[in-house]
């Protein structure tokens, strides 16, 4: 007697899966069309063939927006990690070999949030080259740059003693008060400041901002990382000026409902040092897109 042999169960096609994730993304099929290079028939006809193969509905269609319905957002973060290994996949087979070392600065504030992630994914595609990480003051590290030290660095634009004309700027964020959610730190007089050391941009933003509106102020903590001013505002010893991204529970952001003025915006480059070959372009590459993405 034979043995029934067991069924497969359906494949899921990368093609698919990417018009899913920009569907998802854009919020409509129109505007998905026009980025895959298909017509809108084409990309509603993939969209109701995988509804058809997995036996679920993906999308909620509303008159100006589609919406992702509860098995889509499940099927959402399923087909993020299977596009983004199919890329480490070809990567990895069809990447030129790369060998060598690479040394690279970050500022601490910017290594924290986005260095991980890239020195993760550039070890599975160049796994032949070295990164050695540099952790330091903006104006140190393009010191060790200038001196050969470094290959490739990222710096917080407008920092004292930085040309400004160097480098190329690979992020943008606005900066923003922040401080203890129902704290009272924002109600003293003169208004407690935790900022990083002189010579750093977002003391000094901060510190003009409030000169200009007439805001009385003191320095109550000074430090060089952002963790610092964090722990001083979670503790409601004072509040700060802080990238909108980093502002989570239980910090708040402040602004012209308590009385402060703007910050406007920073800026993050990337400076390449004086050697140049693929494994340094290789990285700079990655990092570019990393915050591209954030």
């Amino acid at each position: 007697m034979n043995a029934t042999a067991p069924i497969s169960p359906p494949l899921l096609e990368s093609d698919v899966l990417r018009t899913f994730v920009a569907i998802a993304d854009s919020g409509s099929f129109t505007r998905t069309a026009a980025q895959v290079f298909r017509s809108t028939a084409a990309v509603s006809l993939q969209i109701k063939r995988l509804e058809e193969t997995l036996g679920q509905r993906l999308f909620i269609r509303e008159a100006r927006r589609v919406q992702l319905t509860a098995e889509g957002e499940v099927l959402l973060g399923y087909a993020r990690r299977l596009l983004k290994l199919n890329e480490e996949a070809v990567a990895r087979f069809l990447t030129p070999a790369l060998n060598g070392r690479v040394r690279f600065g970050t500022p601490n504030d910017i290594g924290d949030r986005v260095l991980p992630g890239v020195l993760t994914l550039f070890a599975r595609s160049h796994p032949a080259v070295e990164v050695e990480v540099n952790v330091g003051r903006s104006v140190d590290l393009v010191a060790k740059l200038d001196a050969g030290e470094l290959d490739l660095t990222l710096i917080n634009a407008g920092n004292d003693g930085l040309d400004d004309a160097r480098g190329d700027v690979i992020y943008s964020e606005e900066l923003v008060w922040a401080g203890r959610d129902g704290g009272l730190a924002m109600q003293r007089s003169p208004l407690p400041l935790a900022l990083a050391n002189p010579g750093c941009a977002w003391r000094r933003t901060a510190i003009d901002a409030l000169d200009r509106q007439g805001v009385a102020y003191r320095i109550a903590y000074s430090c060089e990382q952002c963790a610092g001013q964090e722990a001083a505002m979670t503790a409601d010893l004072a509040i700060a000026p802080f990238p909108r991204s980093l502002v989570r529970p239980p910090l708040r952001r402040l602004g012209a409902e308590q009385g402060l003025p703007p910050l406007g915006e920073y800026h993050i480059k990337l400076i390449r040092g004086h050697q140049h070959n693929d494994a340094i372009e290789a990285l700079a590459t990655q990092m570019i897109q990393a915050f591209a993405q954030s």
